[in-house]
């Protein structure tokens, strides 16, 4: 969607002001098991009343519970904003919060009872991939939109066949586009010619991300000059990096977890290779600084959804609000796309006029240039977003904003 008009004001929670006019109304948000703003309502699909009811199944509970929980707090942030300034036509959004509990038949649980009973229009659809995917059929079914924040697995939105599934979306970028965007930073910015690959090969998340880049850094004309592999709970290295340092690369690209990864920098650095290193968001844990040490990982480079320490203004107003409603804490990238999700749904609701379920899935996927915290983006015909990435540097063990990168 393209940005014209004004948000109304509201104090520090200057960063809405890139969405329509009318996409807001004004209530707050509950707890992390009920509805926010009120009760159910009947009328499947519709809206009750003066709210817009959207619904929101995150792992409130259970393993990942942290996924879900930031995603929620971004989300209940970006609801109060949009009903502090006017709501969706006048209307206020209602978010119904269930607790799938990390589970894949919890989630699907969840998903009924949010199309079933509250009458949700739209969900927000769980924070992982896997929760995610136990909930589409469902939303093709009762012709309910979901889109996820963070499930970043393909088949969400794309069949193994290539079907596309209709009611299925997503705000953050998939597994493979972060090599894409490692490539044109290493070659970019970077000025690499004689790349190297080091990836899990156990690890479609790996396996993929290395895939991308390599395409990727070839048509910017870059050469691989070796590839060599890992297994994951491998500690010792050596052997592969010894081949890699021979073939003399410029650059190497590391996709895989934190838990090898901090291993292999760290004996990387040992043997004397120095060529900046780069990965990633499964590199982001505080545990690959315990393991690699913070001196190994300067020149090392990772992409991730989101920084809190982007100049750019509109995520420095976002972090300013969110700060101000979270007792000082900076938000984190699970908080940026829950928060982006709510102002992507309202955003097509107020464009489709309408709380029809098809009638907001179909704006949903004619989304163009619409303005976000984690990046601006257009939906492509497999609704994933089109949209920047953050690239972030590794500076004595803290990690820095570098730049964004266009796919």
């Amino acid at each position: 969607m393209k940005e014209n008009k004004k948000l109304k004001k509201f104090g520090s929670l200057l960063v809405a002001s890139s969405l329509l006019a009318g996409v807001l109304a004004g209530c707050g948000a509950g707890d992390d098991s009920t509805s926010s703003g009120g009760g159910s309502s009947s009328g499947g699909g519709s809206s009750d009343g003066d709210t817009i009811k959207i619904g929101a199944n995150l792992e409130l509970s259970g393993n990942v519970a942290s996924y879900g929980s930031s995603i929620g707090v971004g989300a209940e942030l970006a609801v109060k904003e949009i009903n502090d300034a006017g709501g969706i036509d006048g209307k206020k959004i209602e978010l119904i919060k269930v607790d799938n509990k990390s589970e894949n038949s919890e989630a699907t649980a969840a998903a009924i009872k949010l199309a079933t009973q509250d009458k949700v229009v739209a969900m927000l659809a769980p924070a992982t991939s896997g929760n995610t995917v136990a909930t589409v059929q469902i939303a093709n079914n009762n012709k309910i939109p979901i889109v996820t924040g963070s499930g970043t697995a393909p088949n969400i939105t794309v069949n193994d066949d290539g079907s596309v599934n209709e009611y299925a979306f997503r705000t953050c970028f998939i597994d493979p586009f972060q090599g894409i965007v490692a490539a044109n930073f290493a070659a970019g910015e970077l000025d690499a010619k004689n790349v190297a690959i080091f990836a899990d090969n156990a690890s479609d998340y790996a396996k993929g991300l290395a895939k991308s880049f390599k395409e990727t850094i070839t048509k910017n004309g870059g050469t691989v000059v070796k590839e060599e592999a890992y297994v994951a709970k491998d500690t010792d290295f050596r052997t592969q990096l010894t081949n890699i340092k021979a073939a003399n690369p410029d650059f190497i690209f590391i996709p895989g977890y934190y838990e090898e990864v901090g291993l292999i920098v760290k004996q990387a650095r040992e043997m004397g290779i120095t060529v900046p290193l780069m990965g990633a968001d499964g590199w982001d844990s505080p545990t690959l600084v315990e393991l690699a040490g913070a001196d190994a990982l300067n020149n090392t480079f990772i992409t991730n959804h989101y920084s809190a320490e982007d100049p750019d203004q509109k995520i420095q107003d976002f972090v300013t609000a969110f700060k101000a409603a979270n007792s000082d804490k900076a938000p984190d990238a699970f908080n940026a796309l829950g928060y982006d999700t709510i102002y992507y749904i309202a955003d097509a609701i107020k464009r489709a006029g309408s709380t029809d379920g098809e009638a907001i899935k179909n704006q949903l996927a004619e989304t163009k240039d619409l303005s976000l915290v984690t990046g601006t983006f257009s939906v492509d015909e497999n609704h994933n977003p089109i949209k920047t990435a953050t690239v972030l540097e590794f500076k004595d063990g803290k990690q820095v904003f570098n730049s964004k990168v266009n796919p």
